[in-house]
């Protein structure tokens, strides 16, 4: 009898067994590397998921979110969604999470990698180059380097992640003198799809190292950027405010063309011209920034003698001072959002008119999108040293990029929001390409996904893309398991 139930219950094991509920990917990281895991409800992933810049980002959820602290802690994650049963599991990886579009750092179903927990900097001895931690956003770094009278490239306004900005090119203060922030990044600390840890500089995987640049989350996750350091004791900031008339426009074309033309470079001038239009309401502002201690420099006098005008902020202060002083200018937060960019040769004063007309006149059919703010920014390309794929003349200082960008209260209102740019942003394109001014290059962190950056850098340099992907990510882990961002074209 006794043997006839044992007999029963070994029968029956099997089935017991392989009835156990099936470990997810969520707790099988949780398991291995325990305290990094948050679920849905609890603080942690709700402070994370409200983080995000915009709406579209926020009103995804992933399964849980990982929250490595170290190099090691990135390895063990990309091997385990890399085999077993997690083997294809999908995931994001994130930093200051400020791209408008959804699933750019954010992912449902899946994990997200929410790497800010790896903030550090390390100088080196000679303070030459700054370690920054993966993880970090810029207004954590900026005010460290205060006391050595340095500073690195990086964002200007708070909240901006070190990762998204500077593996899509990274435009700053100095970008007149020191071209993209990429351009300034001597090395990357990489965990590759295999799970193995890199080091890509211009001596070692340097084919790899110059991917990076720009090259977006396309090849594996980056612990640590090692940046050139360059001196910086105080800068201005000027913000000057304008009544939005033909006069002043034309008054504006006329003095940034001039501003562009090579005879009147000047290395330490960077600036933009913001077109705003909010609450049915058009504006006129320059933000005028000198990366040195000069509070009223000359090149900018023209902008200072347009008439009716008000400087609102006059700043000559350390770096991470004026990111402060113009992230007050700028939103925490935004519900919903829509972004473009386009670059071209610098133009006559006619065509830069003719251009913030375009913008406008199609303000109107946007009128009563509910909390709408839209802003055309026009200011400098940076003077690239041309270590990076984006396939532009090194040194060029007369190119231009525009940011066109949007912010409103509700999602019904995208599709309307995202045609009227589009709209804009094609008739000021064929403006440009009629005159032969537009260049190709498409800035990938002004970009939406609807654009296709990675090819504007032209085919050789898409062909290094995909031959760097081939060779540090084999079985395409960061092509088919990170969806977002812009992938590399087949």
């Amino acid at each position: 009898m006794y043997r006839s139930i044992l007999h029963l219950l070994m029968a029956a094991l099997p089935a017991a067994v392989s009835a156990a509920p099936k470990q997810s990917c969520c707790q099988l990281v949780d398991s291995k590397i325990p305290g990094r895991i948050s679920y849905p409800g609890s603080t942690t992933y709700n402070s994370s998921i409200a983080s995000y810049y915009g709406d579209s980002e926020r009103e995804l959820s992933p399964s849980c979110i990982y929250r490595p602290t170290t190099t090691s802690e990135v390895q063990q994650f990309v091997q385990l969604v890399t085999s077993g049963n997690c083997m294809n599991k999908q995931f994001a990886v994130r930093g200051g999470g400020h791209t408008f579009w959804r699933g750019a750092a954010n992912i449902q179903p899946g994990i997200t990698v929410d790497m800010r927990v790896m903030n550090s900097l390390q100088l080196s001895t000679d303070r030459k180059i700054a370690g920054v931690g993966g993880g970090a956003l810029w207004d954590q770094i900026y005010p460290q380097l205060v006391p050595y009278n340095l500073t690195i490239l990086g964002g200007r306004i708070p909240g901006i992640g070190v990762g998204g900005f500077a593996t899509g090119g990274g435009i700053t203060f100095a970008s007149r003198q020191h071209g993209f922030g990429c351009d300034n990044i001597v090395g990357y600390e990489i965990v590759l799809a295999n799970g193995k840890v890199a080091y890509a500089s211009a001596s070692s995987n340097p084919d790899l190292w110059l991917a990076l640049k720009g090259g977006s989350n396309n090849f594996g996750i980056i612990t640590r950027f090692d940046i050139g350091t360059i001196s910086q004791d105080k800068m201005s900031y000027n913000l000057v405010n304008y009544n939005y008339t033909n006069a002043s426009l034309r008054a504006h074309a006329n003095a940034f063309s001039k501003f562009m033309k090579p005879q009147n470079f000047d290395k330490s001038a960077m600036m933009g011209v913001f077109l705003n239009y909010y609450g049915g309401q058009l504006s006129l502002t320059d933000a005028l920034w000198y990366t040195q201690p000069v509070q009223k420099p000359t090149v900018y006098k023209p902008f200072f003698n347009i008439p009716n005008s008000t400087v609102s902020v006059s700043q000559l202060d350390t770096v991470d001072k004026v990111v402060e002083k113009f992230g007050e200018a700028i939103p925490t937060h935004v519900d919903r959002g829509f972004q473009l960019t386009f670059s071209f040769r610098n133009p006559n004063s006619a065509t830069y008119f003719e251009l913030f007309k375009i913008w406008e006149n199609a303000m109107p059919k946007l009128a009563n999108v509910q909390g709408l703010y839209v802003s055309f920014l026009v200011q400098p390309h940076p003077v690239t040293n041309g270590t990076n794929l984006f396939g532009l003349q090194a040194g060029k200082t007369d190119d231009v990029i525009v940011d066109m960008t949007s912010a409103y209260t509700n999602k019904a209102d995208d599709a309307r929001v995202a045609q009227v740019l589009t709209d804009i942003v094609n008739q000021q394109k064929q403006l440009l390409r009629k005159t032969n001014h537009l260049i190709d290059f498409i800035y990938l962190n002004y970009a939406d996904i609807s654009q296709q950056v990675l090819q504007s850098w032209g085919p050789s340099n898409v062909n290094k893309l995909r031959a760097a992907s081939k060779k540090y990510d084999p079985s395409g882990v960061f092509q088919t398991q990170v969806p977002g961002g812009f992938k590399i074209p087949k």
